[in-house]
């Protein structure tokens, strides 16, 4: 009977979709998801109103309960679990890559629905009266349809809401746009490349960390002391260094923080350093510390070392895009009215007290990176001839590759040329060994911020993570 044949086939998708024999969004489900569930109206319809077939009621009103359970499975199932075979267990790549999931459920479900119902259309007749079959056919295409923009939406909210690759300004951007019938022919692929790039880089990433988990990579004779730069502060909530930390923690490195001030002189910050360090000698019973220092960090690692009397306690310092030779940037912003920049200065100093700085004094510390202050830094502070000094720098291609510092970028290369992160030029973030500027190939490069993970995300040519990894791996074969 065909009730119980229909029936049948119901009950079989959904068993074959929990033993993962078929996956409802992929191409093995295909037929089912995008095909055969959304026109479960009409199929009902169909079977009831079969010419020659007199259904008992109920068959059919078993066959309707039938129907309903495998229609509410199939919409919890893509709704709620569209990606379930993930390499990376990591709850927001399958979040990301389930919305892509569900938009190409979506896109091609549409596209080949479209094509049913033109083949449909001249074939809905012959069942019953013509009016009937008009009814019963524009009822199952609404079904058909918001079923199916359903899934394309859910998708689409899925990328948004959780990738890391999309900046605010395109994220906005997409929800303005994506409705334009034109426009989103582009918006779909793109966050579904988007989404694969994203799940790609975690899965690699997973990986790499489970092969290497054993060796401990990372785990340095001396523990690595991470020292923030400007503006900022080590915060729980906030980690100034991305996901860097924890990739290196997973590895083996025991690390800790400088908790120096955001905006304080730089004698300030590192007495603090010093005091922190002191602190994690003696916790740790280790005779020295490693520092990685970016940015201003890195001069006040410099200072805390060389004045401070802490050399025998630094086995190396690894400074990152730190203005050595000072930042052009700031004879620029030195041309505005002595009363403008010192207003926003002290500005700047009433916001961070509320962070909690205690000290700031962000005129002088802004005087203190510019390049006649570090020409007069680095003839008073000398390099202590026990401790290892390298040095690491970025360098952007395009202003309009980083929201943040595409205009520093602009103003720092018409001042001193192309080679700079946003806010150091190259030559100035050369210190102790050099081991080179990041610049990938491509039409971005790498910023200032990209250097401490700042906005959380992969690109193409450049893993930060790894970078830092590599760092830390070189340190411990040296034997620090």
């Amino acid at each position: 009977m065909v009730y119980l044949e229909l029936g049948l086939v119901i009950v079989g998708i959904i068993v074959l979709d929990l033993i993962k024999v078929i996956d409802l969004a992929k191409i093995s489900g295909f037929l089912f998801s995008g095909i055969l569930f959304p026109h479960m109206v009409l199929l009902l319809a169909a079977v009831r109103l079969y010419p020659g077939k007199d259904l008992p009621m109920a068959g059919f009103v078993a066959l309707v309960v039938v129907a309903a359970i495998g229609f509410l499975y199939y919409f919890w199932r893509l709704h709620i679990v569209p990606f379930r075979d993930s390499k990376c267990p990591n709850h927001r790549i399958t979040a990301v890559y389930g919305g892509r999931s569900l938009i190409l459920l979506g896109f091609w479900g549409l596209v080949t629905q479209g094509v049913l119902y033109l083949l449909l259309w001249q074939e809905t007749a012959v069942w019953r009266g013509e009016e009937t079959m008009r009814i019963l056919f524009f009822a199952d295409a609404a079904v058909c349809v918001v079923t199916l923009l359903g899934f394309l939406a859910n998708g689409v909210i899925r990328v948004l809401c959780s990738s890391r690759q999309l900046g605010i300004l395109r994220r906005v951007l997409i929800l303005l746009f994506f409705w334009a019938p034109v426009i989103n022919f582009w918006i779909l692929p793109y966050l579904c490349k988007v989404a694969r790039e994203e799940y790609d880089y975690a899965c690699c990433r997973f990986e790499t960390r489970l092969e290497r988990a054993p060796s401990k990579v990372c785990e340095t004779k001396y523990p690595i002391v991470m020292v923030h730069g400007v503006g900022f502060r080590d915060m729980r909530w906030f980690n100034y260094w991305g996901r860097i930390p924890r990739e290196l923690v997973e590895n083996g490195a025991t690390i800790y923080y400088g908790h120096q001030e955001g905006w304080a002189v730089m004698e300030d910050n590192a007495a603090i350093i010093k005091e922190k360090i002191e602190a994690i000698l003696e916790e740790t019973k280790c005779e020295k510390v490693n520092i990685i220092a970016h940015s201003k960090g890195g001069l006040d690692s410099r200072y805390c070392i060389s004045a401070l009397g802490m050399a025998d306690k630094v086995a190396s310092l690894t400074t990152v895009c730190t203005p050595h030779r000072g930042s052009k940037m700031v004879p620029f912003l030195r041309k505005l009215p002595e009363w403008l920049f010192r207003f926003v200065c002290l500005c700047i100093d009433d916001m961070f007290r509320l962070y909690g700085d205690k000290r700031p004094d962000t005129y002088h510390t802004a005087l203190q990176l510019s390049p006649e202050f570090c020409e007069e830094f680095n003839e008073k502070c000398k390099d202590a001839p026990q401790v290892y000094y390298q040095s690491f720098t970025s360098v952007m291609r395009r202003g309009y590759g980083n929201s943040l510092l595409g205009i520093p970028y602009l103003v720092m290369k018409k001042i001193s040329g192309p080679n700079n992160d946003g806010l150091v030029e190259e030559e100035s973030a050369k210190w102790g060994h050099y081991k080179g500027a990041f610049c990938p190939g491509g039409w971005r490069g790498v910023s200032h911020g990209d250097m401490i993970d700042l906005h959380r995300k992969d690109y193409k040519g450049f893993d930060v993570i790894e970078v830092y990894v590599e760092i830390v791996k070189e340190l411990k074969a040296m034997g620090f």
